[in-house]
């Protein structure tokens, strides 16, 4: 009889562990997920009629802001940048991707701060936006209080109430400019962003480059000597890393694009650039087509199997050069 229940206690603690693992790994794959997109136009109409407020120039653009940083900290599983128990843990493509997208939310926050709400130079930044940039700008991994989250959720208050003042025509101070010369300065830094990722995601093959830092220029230097040719190879740990931190980026991106078409179609349209700006929103969509693999593949170049990061740096370079030809066009069309 005892002997009976020392095996059934033995059979009780195996099972036990197991059942664990099982629920952590259906936890793992239910938690791994991207979220589906939205339409900002839509998004900020709605919000604009359930807050009673007037659809204005930039309106899109800052609601789209707000609900793309909704979307990162209320998405299936939260925010999971910052956490520390099982199973979020044990996640990375998730936070790869929250990474991209806060990238880009960082960004254009800063340029709305600098740029987009300011007529000149001289001029007196928004109380509210410079309140919300440097909150933006907190690490993605604290924990420990003050939370990551809570401050994001400040961010978002300090946009509502600049989203407010902009739609209220009792408050001149709040404002939105819609200039040629704005969406040049924005799109010079979605163009760094998107080139440095495809110059990692192609490394994922490695390859041996030929140093350019200093073409073009026979007075530049550098600080420090760096060889004729530079091997370049991501590593194979950062591989999915890499991949969807650009998921991320580009999803994004599409949605701020989109609401941009909307407060500079004036400038567009004038410019005659509204078909090369949806061209760059069709080449960054694809991006977000559904990775029907089990995981992120690292094939060579011409091999038996996909090189998945080949691919995802062909559309984002697509997109690259379709910007440096709109920014060009809209500094000298």
């Amino acid at each position: 009889m005892i002997k009976q229940i020392s095996l059934k206690s033995r059979a009780l603690w195996i099972s036990i562990p197991s059942v664990l693992v099982v629920l952590c790994l259906a936890a793992m794959f239910y938690l791994n997920h991207e979220p589906p997109p939205f339409n900002p136009i839509s998004t900020a109409t709605l919000r604009a009629q359930e807050q009673h407020q007037k659809v204005v120039t930039g309106y899109a653009t800052t609601a789209t802001l707000i609900e793309t940083v909704d979307v990162m900290l209320n998405k299936r599983g939260g925010y999971l940048s910052n956490d520390i128990m099982p199973p979020w843990v044990f996640l990375d493509n998730v936070p790869n991707w929250e990474f991209g997208v806060l990238t880009q939310v960082r960004d254009l926050a800063r340029a709305m701060r600098n740029d987009f709400s300011r007529s000149q130079t001289q001029s007196t930044e928004d109380p509210d936006l410079s309140q919300a940039d440097p909150l933006f700008h907190y690490d993605s991994e604290r924990w420990f209080p003050p939370d990551t989250e809570g401050r994001y959720r400040k961010a978002m208050e300090a946009l509502d109430r600049y989203l407010e003042r902009l739609s209220s025509p009792n408050d001149p101070q709040a404002q939105f400019f819609a200039r040629a010369d704005n969406l040049t300065d924005w799109l010079s830094i979605v163009e760094k962003r998107l080139g440095s990722l495809s110059q990692r995601l192609s490394a994922s093959v490695g390859q041996a480059r030929l140093n350019t830092d200093l073409s073009g220029d026979p007075g530049a230097r550098q600080s420090t000597e760096s060889p004729d040719i530079v091997l370049v190879k991501t590593p194979w740990t950062q591989i999915d890393d890499v991949f969807y931190e650009s998921r991320g980026t580009s999803w994004a991106l599409v949605h701020f694009l989109h609401a941009m078409e909307l407060d500079f179609e004036d400038v567009l349209r004038k410019k005659n650039a509204t078909i090369s700006f949806r061209q760059i929103i069709r080449e960054l969509e694809s991006t977000q087509e559904s990775l029907h693999s089990p995981m992120v593949l690292n094939g060579s170049q011409f091999g038996l199997f996909a090189n998945h990061s080949l691919i995802m740096a062909n559309y984002i370079s697509r997109a690259n050069a379709a910007i440096i030809d709109l920014r060009k066009l809209l500094q000298e069309g």
